[in-house]
């Protein structure tokens, strides 16, 4: 075992302080990862405040990661100490169960296992995240990460991009396609960015005029304020699929009425309270109302190539790792365009 650094909150009210936990040595195939940056989810928030119920404490959130390779196993054969590699949003699942043998690690019919306020396989080992000096991951989910790309960006795809990624890939987002996404913020501005970069006409459906500036620098080509009756009136029918990605309350069937007949509305945010859908809003035009986890490890590796290749990454706002208490109320209040990322060296520095 090996004692590293971290931030922990040790209840629903308690800030993210200092904390010391331990990490298993690498076995046969594990990875040993220095964390060089890490992404600010809102989940972490979600899951440190105990939100969502559940949370074990002390905490340790954090599930956008990047970091070096330190040490590997004996039977690693993917990576060797100094690559450049990410860790998302879980770190190992059942393997056995239909949905991981077709790769699709995040519908474990067993449970995966969290990079965070989880357990690992062996169903008594809680996990700890991110927001720490040093992790140890086996190789499987392990995620080869270009170099070519600023790091610090690339984080927060490890969530963000991924979310967002999957269901644009799952429906076969394409040129000639007209998409809607709704809400521009960490999960929005990287479904602007990736369904722009997949030949998809691209409309940013916002309730705040003062994103329209941002949305066109993103790549949309078209800008529609939800707030302008008479404007959402003429947008009826109009799009092939709609990425919803707000958590706040809010009425789908608004945007459902812009869905051309077989359209795809898809989920990604959690609204506090149940919505209300009229079956007449799906059954007229044939309209399906989905949603969507994140990507297996398969798709999370073809999501970072092709963020390389297309160079998409995230825009972000570096901090300390002291500042985590502060960019945790400015994510709140929606004051970050558009992800935190902790510098990790900020925590090194600490130990000294």
């Amino acid at each position: 075992m090996t004692t590293v650094k971290a931030y922990a909150a040790q209840n629903a009210d308690s800030p993210l302080a200092p904390f010391s936990l331990d990490r298993r040595s690498p076995e046969t195939d594990d990875v040993e990862i220095e964390i060089l940056y890490c992404g600010v989810c809102h989940s972490d928030i979600h899951t440190a405040r105990n939100e969502w119920q559940g949370t074990m404490y002390p905490v340790v959130p954090g599930h956008e990661i990047v970091g070096r390779v330190t040490k590997t196993g004996s039977g690693v054969t993917k990576f060797k100490a100094g690559d450049i590699v990410g860790v998302g949003c879980f770190v190992d699942s059942c393997r056995t169960c239909s949905n991981c043998q077709d790769g699709l690690e995040q519908y474990c019919e067993n449970g995966h296992s969290q990079t965070y306020n989880s357990y690992l396989q062996d169903r008594k080992t809680i996990t700890y995240g991110g927001y720490s000096t040093h992790i140890v991951v086996t190789q499987d989910f392990v995620l080869r990460v270009s170099e070519d790309l600023p790091l610090e960006n690339v984080a927060p795809l490890l969530c963000a991009g991924i979310t967002t990624y999957s269901p644009l890939r799952h429906w076969g987002v394409t040129k000639g396609h007209r998409v809607g996404v709704v809400g521009l913020g960490g999960l929005g501005h990287m479904a602007v960015k990736l369904a722009v970069a997949m030949g998809a006409e691209v409309t940013m459906l916002s309730r705040s005029p003062n994103k329209k500036d941002d949305a066109e620098r993103l790549g949309a080509h078209h800008f529609a304020l939800t707030t302008d009756k008479e404007g959402v009136k003429k947008l009826a029918n109009q799009f092939d699929f709609i990425i919803d990605t707000v958590s706040a309350e809010h009425d789908y069937n608004v945007y459902l009425s812009m869905l051309k007949t077989n359209g795809v509305m898809v989920l990604l945010g959690v609204p506090p309270v149940p919505a209300q859908v009229p079956a007449a809003n799906l059954i007229f035009g044939r309209k399906s109302l989905v949603g969507s986890l994140v990507g297996g490890i398969r798709e999370t590796q073809e999501m970072l190539d092709f963020c390389a290749e297309h160079n998409i990454v995230s825009d972000v706002e570096l901090i300390s790792i002291d500042q985590i208490n502060e960019a945790f109320d400015r994510t709140i209040d929606g004051d970050v365009r558009y992800r935190f990322v902790i510098d990790m060296k900020s925590l090194k520095e600490q130990e000294n």
